[in-house]
């Protein structure tokens, strides 16, 4: 019978590792553009499917999107948005505050 971890004690494990948390921070942007992503389609009640039927793309290039497999375009962005009834905004903000 083998045993299983909880998800919570292996994350707890690596952020311990200071290669993972440079790794994870490196990605920090990433993921949460990939989050977002999925919250406006989710929010907007729509399947992957959906949204890019929205879009006039393929339910393979909003699931690449949705796992940060592509860095999408702001031409994408905005697509996104108004296929989800919501507003794009991008932001700058300084490092370290």
């Amino acid at each position: 019978m083998s045993k299983t971890i909880p998800m919570e004690t292996l994350f707890a494990e690596w952020r311990k590792d200071p290669d993972y948390v440079r790794e994870f921070e490196a990605q920090a942007e990433e993921f949460a553009l990939a989050t977002a992503l999925i919250k406006a389609r989710a929010d907007a009640g729509l399947t992957q499917e959906e949204l890019a039927q929205r879009m006039g793309t393929t339910q393979s290039v909003i699931a690449r999107l949705e796992g940060g497999k592509s860095r999408p375009s702001t031409t994408t962005l905005a697509r996104v948005a108004k296929a989800t009834g919501t507003r794009l905004r991008v932001s700058f903000e300084r490092v370290g505050v």
